[in-house]
């Protein structure tokens, strides 16, 4: 099964930008976070943008049946 890039809604700290790339890539998350600030600082705030703009595209996670709220698993 591929794995689909996604931001994590568990796993997040800020956006879950990170946590979705460390698990598409096979990384650990707290490697993926420092590749992307040092990206962000060495590219004088141009990761931050690409961040940014991760943010806004990457989908969220789907919760699983079992994290959902009883309202929505009884519909």
């Amino acid at each position: 099964v591929p794995v689909r890039l996604s931001r994590p809604v568990a796993e997040k700290k800020l956006g879950g930008v990170c946590a979705g790339f460390a698990r598409y890539f096979d990384v650990d998350v707290t490697l993926m976070r420092i590749l992307w600030l040092a990206a962000a600082i060495l590219t004088g705030g141009l990761g931050a943008l690409v961040y940014i703009a991760a943010w806004i595209i990457m989908p969220k996670d789907e919760p699983a049946p079992a994290q959902q709220p009883a309202a929505i698993r009884a519909a």
